[in-house]
């Protein structure tokens, strides 16, 4: 032990990580392999290594030691012997400081170079070659955390699911622009908590905020060479300590403030996570952690080519869900999010290769049993990336109940059918009913679908109007990377145009197109956050090396923006309202006993139900969906029967205007027009009503909601 000053007694093998209990530090890792663990301190820069201790004591393959002189604040890494043999999984290296899994917070930044690499830069089979510089300079540093933070009466908010309205964004890109919030908090935790930002949310209506990867991430290294980074942050390495550069404090207590201020408005924290890979990439990856610590164990290896990694998601490599101490690992993390930092809710990345047992996707596999038994964890919100680049990975609709997914269905099918593609209205009426066909069986509900047009990875909103190929240059890929098959449409010029009021009305049109339809389907609605203020990326879709203007959020929208804004708060808060458009069970198209009515009803132009062999005419785009209030046939919270107004849903995907026919009802009745896209504010400029049986002139290219309004006998 170097620095002899320092008192070491045994400790405890439990909790993992760095614990301060008030009197000192009790500090415990796993490693199954190692021979040996050195546990190294750091002056308060992070610099100088202060003193070098054996953790002499191993307890069911947890290596520990307590240092009753240590306090919050003290910098740590590890130094873990053992074989470096790759080519039997193994690939220990004592001259490279590795974080610890479990750090809490994580004290400064990678600065690249060779010595970061476990084994001798050279050729093909140069990661064979044991490297013995010391990497201690170029890694961040573990921090020892007071954990302590007043929460008073901060308690989770538990928004029903079929309430939820969720709102993706970046901590950095939303704020560091904004103009009035103050300077030293743009970009960061403390940035989202200010009351310009929460009056914005709140003014949109939106009920979650999923936060875009918040574990300490790094950057690629050849994306810094070129003056890049990794701006999504989808490069985890570190899975409890929030990332550094989001704070302007440097505490860890910004971001509970951040929880605890959007709480206190209403407003859920969803984290998105990145617990399938590590940033560690493959074989030729930099050694900072796990496969320092216990290469064979943290990683699926090919099993009969160990020197390889198992690679379901496009990085390099994929954690062993298959070892339990890597269960451990991430459930630790859930938890310690859920308990410690009070958030709601986890979107997971690339979820299939966290169901993966052996080979193929399980979803009775041991990660997501874990979940579902869970008292904490099996109550917060859920939501499944529902695909991985792995064999069998595309897996809409296979998850089990208590999750939600992404429904990449429901996208590409609004897409197609605002563009104008054939023989889709079957298919956008299972999306836009809450996809019954995907979840129904299964026993879950229509908020198992998380309904999206745009999210980070794509295009915009504005962009999806305005470009019919990605335009992603400046991602320095030769425009090789991102999606090709955007089902986008420009209206007749690729970019932005500033003089073509036909292209840049038909533009904002479609816009409200989408997120009208978006918004009033059932299931759970997700805005990507701008999208309500016409941010655009120039048609990069795939901008996540761009921490630049590029993808941060313009805080002074135009006039047109603006009214744009106006019309989203105006639908999100109409969806609110009724809750027709937010059930908690799927329609079932049968007359509802005492009310003589169906709870839904599709008609056709000529304003009659649709038969079944109508269903399937390729040429059809226009259609009819009528929703009866008084056949919801629900109650809420305290069992009180839920009734609503009628409404009738109207969408016309056609180059040419169709008259659509008001549909028979009994009474003396008229309708109201509660949007109509054709208008900037969605209201028509008339303010006329309609009778039964009249004829409502819907335009091409447009979505009109009509609402009924009883008139007594």
């Amino acid at each position: 032990m170097n620095g002899s000053a320092t008192a070491v007694w045994p400790g405890q093998a439990y909790p993992l990580g760095a614990t301060w209990d008030g009197e000192g530090v009790n500090f415990a890792l796993f490693s199954e392999h190692a021979e040996k663990v050195d546990l190294c301190l750091f002056d308060g820069r992070g610099r100088r290594e202060t003193a070098c201790i054996a953790m002499r004591w191993k307890t069911d393959q947890v290596w520990h030691c307590y240092l009753p002189e240590a306090r919050p604040g003290q910098l740590y890494g590890y130094r873990v012997h053992g074989p470096y043999d790759p080519l039997n999984g193994h690939r220990f290296n004592a001259n490279k400081l590795l974080l610890d899994p479990y750090a809490k917070d994580i004290a400064g930044c990678v600065r690249w170079n060779d010595a970061l690499f476990g084994y001798t830069i050279g050729d093909k089979a140069a990661d064979l070659l044991l490297d013995a510089r010391n990497s201690a300079h170029g890694v961040p540093k573990s921090r020892v955390v007071d954990t302590a933070f007043t929460w008073g009466d901060d308690q989770p908010l538990r928004i029903p699911w079929h309430d939820t309205i969720i709102y993706e964004l970046h901590v950095k890109g939303f704020t560091i622009q904004h103009p009035d919030v103050p300077p030293p908090y743009r970009g960061t935790y403390a940035g989202l908590a200010t009351e310009p930002v929460i009056e914005h949310l709140k003014r949109l209506g939106v009920t979650a905020v999923e936060l875009m990867p918040v574990h300490t991430f790094i950057g690629d290294r050849h994306l810094v060479k070129n003056g890049l980074n990794n701006y999504w942050g989808y490069n985890s390495i570190g899975y409890f300590a929030p990332h550094a550069a989001y704070s302007a404090s440097g505490d860890i207590s910004e971001f509970k403030t951040m929880v605890k201020r959007l709480h206190s408005n209403g407003i859920e924290v969803i984290l998105d996570v990145v617990y399938n890979h590590t940033a560690e990439g493959n074989h030729m990856g930099p050694t900072l952690c796990f496969r320092g610590i216990d290469n064979a164990a943290y990683y699926r290896l090919v099993a009969d080519q160990q020197r390889y990694y198992m690679d379901y998601t496009g990085c390099g490599n994929s954690l062993n869900m298959m070892h339990p101490r890597v269960l451990q690992l991430i459930t630790d993390s859930l938890r310690y999010w859920v308990l410690e930092m009070h958030v709601d809710g986890f979107r997971f990345d690339l979820a299939p290769t966290l169901a993966r047992e052996v080979h193929a996707v399980d979803r009775f596999g041991a990660f997501l049993d874990i979940i579902h038994q869970d008292p904490v964890l099996s109550r917060v919100k859920l939501i499944a990336e529902p695909w991985d680049l792995g064999e069998g990975g595309y897996q809409v609709g296979n998850f089990p109940v208590g999750w939600t997914e992404w429904n990449s269905r429901y996208r590409d099918t609004l897409r197609a059918y605002w563009k104008g593609d054939d023989s889709l209205i079957g298919e956008l009426a299972y999306r836009i009913t809450g996809s019954s066909d995907l979840y129904e069986q299964s026993g879950r509900r229509p908020y198992a679908s998380i309904n999206f047009v745009t999210c980070h990875d794509g295009f915009t909103l504005q962009d999806l109007v305005s470009y019919n190929e990605k335009h992603n240059i400046e991602n320095l890929e030769d425009n090789r990377d991102g999606e090709n098959n955007n089902l986008s449409w420009n209206m007749g010029s690729e970019g932005p145009v500033s003089r073509n009021l036909h292209i840049i009305n038909a533009r904002a049109q479609q816009k409200r197109n989408f997120l009208t339809t978006l918004l009033l389907s059932q299931g759970v609605p997700m805005l990507a956050a701008g999208d309500e203020m016409g941010r655009t990326q120039n048609g990069n879709n795939n901008a996540y090396c761009q921490d630049n203007e590029i993808s941060w959020l313009n805080w002074e929208p135009d006039t047109h923006e603006r009214k744009f804004l106006s019309f989203v708060c105006d639908v999100i808060k109409l969806r609110k309202e009724h809750p027709v458009f937010h059930r908690r069970h799927f329609f079932q198209g049968r007359r509802i006993k005492g009310a003589n009515v169906k709870d839904i009803c599709w008609l056709k132009p000529d304003g009659k139900e649709m038969t079944d062999e109508e269903w399937n005419s390729y040429y059809a785009r226009c259609l009819g969906l009528l929703l009866h209030g008084d056949a919801i046939e629900e109650q809420d919270e305290r069992g009180r029967i839920i009734h609503d107004d009628t409404f009738l849903l109207l969408l016309n995907a056609h180059s040419q205007a169709i008259p659509f026919r008001m549909p028979e009802h009994v009474g003396i009745a008229r309708w109201g027009v509660a949007v109509d896209t054709c208008f900037e504010d969605g209201k028509r400029t008339d303010r006329r009503t309609f009778n039964t049986g009249e004829k409502y002139p819907l335009r091409p290219d447009s979505c009109v909601l009509l609402q009924l309004m009883r008139t007594p006998r």
